[in-house]
């Protein structure tokens, strides 16, 4: 009788036990998931794009104009941006360069600065995070971000991955 009672009693008090249990588990995982406000690296100009060095990237159809990645330029920095330098050739001839950045997270991106004819680079004049549309013209970043630099969505690849994707295309995915 008296271990029944006690069978009993250490029944009553695990079942008792369990709510605070689960609560102690609640707290621990949204204390683990709890995120500090995302916070820019500064980001710094690289040197001025190659020819070497630039890559070939798909700009998406309905467009004239060739994009081009300066493989040497691109990097993943801790704030999960990958910042790159970005040369357009135009239909009618202009070349246009860039140094920029897409957040892999949030699917925005930001021009830094732009270059020069004489290989300087200009600040841009009001950086801000703009998101990145799908777009059928000029849907570079659009594809930059979901093919080459972010196929994870929410991450940046590694530099190996971009780099290879930059060299050989991104891969093929299961439609």
């Amino acid at each position: 009788m008296l271990l029944a009672r006690r069978g009993a009693w250490l029944v009553l008090a695990a079942m008792a036990s369990l709510p605070a249990a689960a609560q102690w588990k609640d707290w621990d995982y949204e204390f683990d998931q709890e995120k500090k406000p995302w916070q820019e690296m500064q980001a710094q100009l690289p040197t001025y794009p190659k020819t070497d060095n630039l890559r070939k990237v798909d700009g998406g159809g309905g467009s004239s104009h060739q994009f081009f990645v300066d493989d040497a330029s691109v990097s993943v920095g801790d704030d999960g941006v990958v910042r790159y330098t970005l040369m357009v050739k135009t239909g009618g001839g202009a070349t246009n360069v860039s140094f920029e950045g897409i957040r892999c997270e949030s699917r925005d991106y930001k021009v830094y600065a732009f270059g020069r004819t004489n290989g300087e680079w200009s600040r841009a004049r009001d950086p801000q995070w703009r998101h990145i549309e799908a777009q059928t013209i000029n849907g570079y970043r659009y594809i930059l971000h979901n093919e080459y630099f972010c196929p994870a969505k929410k991450f940046p690849a590694s530099l190996k991955e971009i780099a290879q994707n930059l060299r050989y295309g991104p891969p093929r995915r299961p439609e």
